[in-house]
């Protein structure tokens, strides 16, 4: 987005080169992207800012979005199948998982069922309400795993809000963090948008993704402006995120 004349600054504008490395695009199998179709608008959408890199992350959520790694790559399969015929060839896209922690999430890891990103680096994501029973266990086997974990949206946490000791405490568990672009607005609510700033301000997160769904996420993206303070915090971050998953 071209904001040469204006003093509004565009998260959008960072991105040239980028690797989503968190987003729901791949067809038909979570809350995310319906069909080939929808993928390939969002697709497009995402290129008009010099997004042409991703990592798909689907749910793996147990009861709800039981993913497996046959059905990610079968529909990474097709929609890479679309992108030749409508001569996306610029287009490069993998698939990992965003991966519930809950009842089945150590069985899937210990079966080695799970969708890790660039080998050995693990999306995970919990309940917006409360931690799981099983959570310090779940970070103990993905290191035995010999996995890294990166916690999805950590400001999007609600039970966390009132206690934000708890992220050092995760930190300290060797836990990366990855925010959500659409935090830095208020597209989900204030409260996570305060709490996005928080963990920015504080060095706490280490990559940033997406997490994008749909085309109203996307537009809502496209929409977001930044002060030149918050472009500084995310200009490391961003880079980083490249470096790590390019």
């Amino acid at each position: 987005m071209v904001s040469f004349f204006s003093r509004k600054k565009y998260l959008i504008d960072l991105l040239e080169g980028f690797v989503d490395m968190h987003n729901h695009i791949l067809p038909g199998i979570d809350d995310g992207a319906k069909t080939v179709y929808d993928s390939l608008q969002l697709i497009k959408g995402f290129s008009e800012f010099g997004v042409t890199n991703f990592i798909a992350t689907p749910h793996i959520m147990h009861n709800y979005y039981d993913n497996t790694q046959e059905t990610i790559q079968n529909s990474l399969s097709v929609l890479k199948e679309e992108l030749l015929k409508n001569g996306l060839n610029d287009v490069y896209i993998t698939a990992a998982a965003e991966h519930m922690i809950d009842s089945n999430f150590e069985t899937i890891l210990e079966e080695k069922q799970v969708m890790p990103m660039q080998k050995d680096h693990l999306l995970i994501e919990m309940s917006y309400l409360q931690r799981p029973i099983n959570f310090d266990e779940s970070i103990i086997a993905i290191a035995h795993n010999r996995f890294f974990p990166i916690l999805a949206h950590p400001e999007r946490y609600n039970f966390l809000h009132g206690r934000t000791r708890k992220y050092g405490e995760f930190k300290q568990q060797g836990i990366y963090f990855q925010l959500n672009m659409l935090s830095l607005s208020e597209f989900y609510n204030k409260e996570v948008q305060k709490i996005a700033f928080k963990l920015l301000e504080d060095g706490m997160i280490d990559f940033i993704g997406s997490d994008v769904h749909n085309l109203e996420q996307l537009n809502s993206l496209k929409k977001l402006t930044i002060n030149k303070k918050t472009k500084e915090l995310l200009l490391p971050i961003i880079e980083n995120t490249v470096e790590r998953f390019k």
